[in-house]
């Protein structure tokens, strides 16, 4: 259940999937994009796969981590401290769901050219 009283997370049988606005800003898109493909990736990985710089990378990961869908764990590998992302299973959700809304906004689009073309 969410913070709003009586709003699930899930839609309803009949309601079309939502965009998540926390996973629909452009940088976090693409973050959770390439997150989705792995287990878990060290911080400049993901900073140079994104092609971001590494404040941005912090300040979306942080949003995401806020949010529940991003964990954040911290070492060392030798002296050096090191930063790995990964999605949580609610981040994998979200974005299937999210993906799943945009796939929805393509359909209707296309069902709306082709009423228009006849």
């Amino acid at each position: 259940m969410s913070g709003r009283a009586g709003r699930s997370d899930r839609p309803a049988q009949n309601e079309p999937p939502a965009l998540d606005g926390v996973i629909h800003h452009p940088t976090r898109l693409t973050l959770v994009a390439f997150l989705s493909a792995c287990d878990e990736a060290e911080f400049a990985a993901v900073r140079d796969g994104c092609r971001v710089s590494d404040s941005v990378l912090s300040k979306n990961a942080s949003a995401l981590e806020a949010a529940g869908y991003l964990h954040v764990r911290k070492g060392h590998v030798g002296k050096r401290p090191r930063t790995w992302l990964s999605l949580t299973p609610a981040g994998r959700q979200a974005l299937a769901r999210h993906l799943a809304a945009l796939q929805d906004l393509v359909d209707t689009a296309r069902r709306a050219a082709g009423s228009a073309a006849t």
